[in-house]
């Protein structure tokens, strides 16, 4: 009787102490919250991440910062330009010193695929003619980072008055590419891994990387995560060689 009733202490001990590890497992697996244009690279790169599958959310950068100001529980932030970051920073919302800059991009034309039209000239009177009665898909130039690259591109280029009164402006370039890709609209000014996930639209015209600054998609672990451990482990899968080939098969570059 003696014996049973140890027995009994100790597997309620031993029950008793798995539950935590259990719980500190389950804590480990991290949130990201990632701007839409990482979705199919940080798709594969999650697939292939040795650890606890992060939980993937994408949308707009702005209002993904905007989120986590409000309590979102990300435990990682990836945005799509530097000045997003540096706003999530100012507010405290990330952990400055884990912050790094992981990628970059490129700013393009796109058509859908059935588009009379191969290339596209960068002038004025070409992209007038290219938009006819339709508009121009980008995301919006107040808070979405490819709006705000491609306003300073088209300003740069001449073709800011043209295209200002054209705009359609969604709250994130993938949201941009659909209207491309379904026709809805002639032209898209999206980034060139945009392009590259979609096969129902084409690249008729590069921006030039002089026009607009440089496209920086910087990443950190937020001020509140609750899978710190997890977000830095997955952070730093992100920074290695092995993550990379996701990222450089979608039309990634080393940020510059």
């Amino acid at each position: 009787m003696r014996r049973r009733l140890r027995l009994s202490f100790l597997l309620a001990c031993g029950l008793f102490a798995a539950a935590p590890v259990r719980a500190q497992t389950q804590g480990l697996v991290p949130t990201v919250f990632a701007a839409a244009s990482l979705k199919s690279a940080l798709d594969e790169a999650a697939g292939a991440f040795a650890g606890p599958a992060p939980r993937l959310s994408y949308g707009g950068s702005l209002a993904l910062v905007r989120q986590i100001a409000q309590g979102a529980p990300a435990d990682l932030l990836c945005t799509a330009d530097s000045e997003t970051m540096d706003a999530a920073q100012t507010q405290g919302l990330i952990a400055p010193a884990s912050r790094v800059d992981l990628f970059g991009n490129a700013l393009v034309l796109v058509a859908p695929a059935r588009a009379s039209f191969e290339a596209l000239a960068l002038e004025a009177d070409a992209l007038a003619r290219a938009l006819g009665q339709g508009r121009l898909a980008t995301g919006h130039v107040d808070s979405v980072p490819a709006g705000r690259y491609g306003r300073e591109a088209l300003r740069a280029l001449g073709l800011w008055e043209v295209a200002r009164p054209r705009l359609a402006m969604s709250e994130n370039v993938r949201a941009a590419l659909v209207f491309v890709a379904r026709e809805e609209a002639p032209l898209g000014l999206v980034y060139a891994t945009d392009a590259f996930a979609e096969p129902r639209v084409k690249i008729v015209a590069r921006i030039p990387a002089s026009a607009h600054a440089p496209i920086v998609y910087p990443c950190a672990v937020t001020a509140q995560a609750r899978a710190g451990a997890g977000a830095q482990a997955f952070l730093d899968f992100l920074k290695s060689e092995a993550a990379w080939p996701a990222f450089a098969r979608q039309g990634f570059t080393r940020p510059r």
